[in-house]
């Protein structure tokens, strides 16, 4: 990877994703590697400017580099995410999405809490969940390993604040990570 150019990691419901791009400005090979798997690769390009659309995770999210020429011989590359700039798109996610790091066992999990569709992922994989109301709003249930896991989403009383979403393990809760 003589011609790496850039790297940037984005935070998916599946987990988080190295992508890699390689930009060759003599030759204008343009290789994107997505955690160390080759997606495109493209030799002997005239157009040193352009983009790169490819799919990323398990849902197959649209990610695309665009290359565009600063100045001379200069190249500035960013990435998009859904069609948004990966800051967009990162600022959208902490609205629409919870998640929770933690160890069980001496093994990590990366939880997520899709909002908008109630989905729960743990390290790339949907989870079965049941879902129950009660009294104070509603528990999503869910297992990890032998580990019986809830989602409680309970009112905040206001409304800027909206729901709040607290992981509970082993009975025990869990703090929110900062991705």
């Amino acid at each position: 990877m003589t011609d790496l150019v850039a790297v940037w990691e984005v935070a998916l419901s599946d987990g988080v994703h190295k992508i890699e791009f390689e930009h060759g400005t003599t030759s204008g090979k343009r290789v994107v590697y997505v955690d160390g798997k080759e997606e495109i690769r493209k030799e002997w390009m005239f157009k040193l400017v352009g983009k790169e659309t490819f799919p990323v995770g398990v849902s197959k999210t649209k990610a695309t580099i665009n290359i565009d020429a600063v100045s001379g011989f200069a190249y500035e590359y960013t990435l998009e995410i859904n069609g948004k700039s990966l800051k967009k798109y990162m600022e959208n996610r902490l609205k629409t999405t919870n998640t929770w790091v933690l160890s069980l066992g001496g093994t990590d999990y990366r939880v997520v809490l899709e909002k908008d569709t109630m989905d729960v992922w743990c390290n790339g994989r949907k989870m079965e969940t049941a879902g129950e109301f009660v009294e104070d709003g509603t528990e999503t249930h869910f297992s990890v390993d032998d580990h019986s896991c809830c989602i409680k989403a309970v009112s905040s009383g206001k409304r800027k604040e909206g729901i709040i979403h607290t992981l509970i393990v082993d009975d025990r809760e869990i703090p929110e990570a900062v991705e």
